[in-house]
């Protein structure tokens, strides 16, 4: 019986381990992609010189236009649609950022409880939740935007700019597809937290 229970203790401790294990590798995957998605935003930067013709009479005028992500005028044409784009490009990468420093913060925090009781383990899935719920949100809004900058809308004027800013849209997809992934990744850290609270409840 004595030997049972010492083989059982092991188990535990080992499958412990390996969730602890999983844990600091999703929270380290989650802090990379979150980093890269930001800096991949915010760097992001494309000028093309535009042909503008005012009149037919007028010569046709070449005017440089540059992308970027905190006055993306190449995207618009309108006030209130260049405010909802900035809004919308601000939100993305500051949802990525505070991901980031979250992901730093709960990795250290994550490695405490072991020691601690299970409430440090709540607060991290409730933290993680609304991180993972946080670059979803954000995500979406930037696909808003993106499909928007792809095919345009005619009926509001807005008119498609990726086939004149590729590299300018091709970055921001890539930045997108990595804070998608790592809302993936913090999704499948709140599906391991409640797995482990669930076998130390037992």
């Amino acid at each position: 019986m004595n030997m049972d229970a010492v083989g059982s203790n092991l188990k535990v401790v080992e499958s412990s381990r390996r969730i602890r294990y999983c844990d600091g590798l999703l929270r380290v995957l989650g802090l990379i992609l979150t980093l890269v998605a930001a800096i991949l935003t915010g760097v992001d930067k494309e000028t093309k010189t535009v042909p503008i013709s005012i009149t037919k009479t007028l010569p046709t005028l070449h005017v440089p236009v540059t992308a970027k992500w905190h006055y993306m005028s190449a995207f618009v044409n309108i006030d209130m649609s260049e405010s909802a784009v900035y809004l919308f490009a601000r939100y993305f990468l500051i949802s990525n950022a505070i991901a980031f420093s979250y992901a730093a913060a709960s990795l250290v925090a994550s490695m405490s409880v072991r020691t601690s009781k299970d409430k440090t383990g709540i607060v991290l899935v409730v933290l993680d939740t609304t991180v993972m719920g946080l670059l979803l949100s954000a995500n979406g809004a930037a696909i808003a935007v993106g499909v928007l900058g792809q095919y345009g809308n005619s009926h509001v004027q807005w008119k498609r700019v990726c086939n004149m800013f590729g590299g300018f849209c091709h970055q921001m997809t890539a930045a997108i597809i990595l804070s998608l992934v790592g809302s993936l990744i913090f999704f499948w850290l709140v599906a391991l937290a409640i797995l482990n609270l669930h076998k130390k409840s037992r």
